[in-house]
């Protein structure tokens, strides 16, 4: 089959197309004939050996962590699809590789894709609305009433964040340019800070939850917003070592990213807050939860781009420059 592979961890120049075989398929397994997938930050990561401490993929391995397609095969144990269904899903992380013409996924991580959407909307969907989930529900568990702040409201995750922040009746802040400044209000935002004219931390107070997807700098000046007891989540880093226990890291890799997270969680207990990391997982049963809001439009996707399959580098490349004006940016088989 035909995929985009990394050759070499470093640079974009690691990035080639070419042949490599099809996939097996285990019993638990489903086939699928990918007609759409997304590029996401990770991408870049995993493609400059960023996280090989953590998640050492040997080189060549396809790239790609979002995808729609068409169950093609389904293996002997698999009880919940059949061949034809349209599917959409993240890969989990040891399974990944969207940037191919064919995927064989563990049945778990695969839901039915929403009927109303088109498989690029589908594509760019699964893993920042599954990162969204998983921050706002299971780690925040944000209640309505409460005060959440999603950074970079105008990019993949921070769009749908906005819309399931406010589907959980939340009061929503976001940070944006000047140029998305309508966008993120039309998604839902009750407060917009426009990054390029205010400081959040000198507007925004008492606030529940942070999302944060910018790390740096950024992440130390959302303590400041948080009330007592607030939680700020990032994914974007340091990582901790209930990280690293949760990848099954070695302890010296533990020690490591304990020592990368001391100075942002010693920041937070001084200002008593808590600091996480969240490395997001693949579910299928949370696509299922989360299709109800897709299926009646009171979340969808925003997509920058659609490339096709051939120039998937290019597409890589444009999301890296940062070209991309809102939402996702993805690649189409057909």
């Amino acid at each position: 089959m035909r995929a985009f592979t990394v050759d070499r961890y470093g640079d974009r120049n690691g990035v080639r197309a070419g042949e490599v075989p099809d996939p097996e398929v285990g019993a638990n397994d489903v086939l699928v004939l990918i007609r759409a997938a997304s590029i996401n930050p990770l991408d870049r990561m995993l493609r400059d050996g960023e996280l090989k401490t953590v998640l050492p993929y040997k080189v060549p391995f396809v790239l790609g962590n979002d995808l729609a397609g068409i169950v093609l095969e389904v293996g002997a144990a698999v009880t919940r699809f059949a061949v034809g269904d349209e599917v959409f899903a993240r890969p989990a992380k040891d399974r990944i590789g969207t940037f191919a013409e064919l995927i064989a996924m563990h049945q778990d991580d695969v839901a039915i894709k929403p009927a109303v959407l088109t498989m690029e909307e589908a594509a760019s969907l699964p893993l920042v609305a599954l990162t969204a989930w998983q921050v706002l529900v299971e780690r925040a568990r944000v209640q309505p009433g409460q005060k959440v702040l999603v950074h970079a409201g105008s990019g993949g995750l921070g769009t749908i964040a906005i819309q399931l922040a406010k589907q959980l009746g939340a009061h929503v802040a976001t940070t944006t340019s000047t140029a998305n400044v309508g966008l993120v209000k039309r998604l839902g935002a009750d407060v917009v800070v426009d990054y390029q004219k205010q400081a959040f931390e000198t507007v925004l107070h008492d606030y529940d939850v942070v999302l944060d997807s910018l790390g740096g700098k950024t992440l130390l000046k959302s303590l400041d917003v948080l009330k007592p007891g607030g939680k700020i989540i990032s994914v974007s880093g340091p990582p901790d070592a209930a990280l690293a226990r949760e990848l099954g890291a070695n302890p010296i890799i533990r020690l490591a990213m304990s020592a990368l997270s001391f100075r942002v969680r010693r920041a937070a207990r001084r200002r008593d807050v808590t600091y996480s990391f969240l490395f997001m997982k693949a579910s299928g049963d949370q696509l299922r939860e989360l299709t109800p809001f897709f299926e009646s439009g009171r979340i969808h996707p925003v997509v920058d781009t659609v490339f096709p399959f051939e120039s998937a580098r290019e597409a890589l490349e444009y999301h890296e420059a940062g070209r991309a004006k809102a939402g996702k940016v993805v690649v189409s088989m057909t």
